[in-house]
């Protein structure tokens, strides 16, 4: 993984690029008309400073090379519409995570969130030859969970009392793993139809 390449992943409708301060005002308006899009993650979301601390932890994640955010654009729509992650990266393991996704509800539904995956897990295992890649959620997070599913992840298990949430519930943490052997099946199964 080269944090400090400028890694742009893109198709005929959505590109993703590397997450900057100078995407904040783009992204401000959908953190502040949408504040419980983040309902099932211990991220604090709904103001300008908590989308500032979501800002700074991820340019911070990037350059301790932990986790590379993007960015969502929608370009039919010509606009920014959310954000998405590799993060838990270990080179030594050949695995990373897909997450700290957020996406504006009126972009919801639409099949944006697919092709990001697709993207993301395409150049994980296409060309950062991962033999992993993971996906964990909230236990409650009925949309998130149902998405994973239907991009081939598998479940794998719960860890029980996981995550501390910002309302001190301890969420459950389910989890998803998709591997390589794996990815060329459901590239093609679900992916290129």
């Amino acid at each position: 993984m080269k944090f400090k390449e400028n890694i742009i992943l893109e198709d005929d409708r959505v590109r993703l690029e590397p997450l900057t301060m100078d995407h904040f005002s783009e992204l401000l308006p959908i953190s502040l008309q949408n504040p419980d899009l983040l309902k099932f993650s211990p991220s604090p979301f709904g103001s300008r400073e908590s989308l500032e601390i979501n800002f700074q932890n991820a340019i911070h994640d990037r350059v301790d090379e932990n986790r590379y955010a993007f960015v969502i654009y929608d370009k039919v729509n010509t606009r920014y519409i959310g954000s998405t992650s590799f993060g838990n990266i270990s080179v030594k393991n050949n695995r990373l995570e897909i997450g700290w996704t957020w996406i504006s509800k009126e972009s919801q539904g639409t099949g944006l969130n697919k092709r990001c995956k697709y993207l993301l897990l395409d150049y994980a295992f296409e060309k950062l030859t991962m033999e992993r890649v993971e996906f964990k959620t909230d236990s409650r997070n009925i949309q998130s969970r149902t998405a994973i599913e239907k991009i081939g992840g598998s479940y794998e298990g719960t860890l029980r009392s996981h995550t501390l949430m910002l309302d001190n519930h301890r969420r459950d943490t389910v989890c998803y793993s998709i591997l390589k052997s794996e990815w060329a099946e459901i590239r093609e199964r679900i992916f290129e139809k």
